[in-house]
């Protein structure tokens, strides 16, 4: 039973399911993937790696940061249709011909497929080729989500992904469906997909299209990605770069404190 005066009951946290109010501001709750520990932000975010440095702007990679993703189920799906040796084509860490074009937007979709039926030799669907292509992309786990919005309430953030059209057709309808947003947009200031921009990471151009664009310095700016040699490219530019550590159990809504 709640007991006081009603300015006493006023400011008596109530919780819910989802999270708790306190007066009229309610707090969501987070779940932690990596952590059991329920995590929810009351105040800045500040990304744990990076606590003593004055940091104003964030640029998020997408696959591995907040897309979960496993290459290999498309180099098993590919190899299932019949390539053998696609692994040697396509890595996470190298990329060859046609799949930097697709990436870099320098040939189109339906270019991709017909130069895959062509490098396989192999009478290929478009959509046996496009439902492998999209095998790797899992699911945007809800928590990481609601890390982004609230780091986007105090910083300015960007995305910068080494994408594709087929790609990205495919994980904005999971991300209607599942969380009623048509694209990533709520959750960044801008984008910046490297089939747009003609241009990838871990070149220097991609991240320095960002830097200009947005006038940003970059010894206040964090760039999070998965991939050791984005990191290093970023950091030539003077940015300050997190390689984000999966197989050890990093994830962004555990390192956002």
């Amino acid at each position: 039973m709640l007991r006081g005066n009603r300015a006493d009951r006023l400011w008596t946290p109530t919780k819910t399911l989802k999270g708790f109010f306190i007066g009229l501001q309610k707090y969501i709750f987070v779940s932690e993937f990596c952590n059991p520990n329920i995590t929810f932000f009351m105040s800045k975010p500040i990304f744990a790696p990076f606590a003593n440095q004055n940091i104003k702007n964030i640029i998020f990679d997408l696959g591995g940061v907040i897309l979960n993703i496993d290459y290999h189920l498309t180099i098993d799906a590919y190899k299932n249709l019949g390539i053998k040796d696609f692994e040697s084509m396509f890595t996470q860490a190298q990329q060859v011909g046609l799949f930097n074009q697709l990436d870099k937007g320098l040939v189109t979709p339906a270019q991709f497929r017909d130069g895959l039926r062509q490098l396989s030799g192999l009478a290929l669907t478009d959509r046996q080729i496009d439902d492998a292509w999209n095998a790797m992309l899992l699911d945007f786990p809800p928590q990481r989500l609601e890390v982004l919005r609230s780091v986007k309430n105090h910083y300015k953030t960007f995305l910068l992904s080494n994408t594709n059209a087929i790609h990205i057709d495919e994980y904005n309808k999971v991300l209607h469906k599942t969380f009623g947003v048509k694209n990533l947009s709520v959750y960044f200031d801008k984008e910046y997909y490297s089939h747009q921009i003609h241009m990838r990471k871990p070149d220097a151009e991609a991240f320095d299209i960002i830097l200009k664009e947005n006038d940003l310095n970059p010894s206040e700016t964090l760039f999070i990605d998965d991939t050791q040699q984005h990191v290093e490219g970023a950091r030539k530019l003077g940015i300050l770069a997190h390689h984000l550590n999966i197989p050890a159990g990093e994830c962004i809504e555990k390192l956002f404190t």
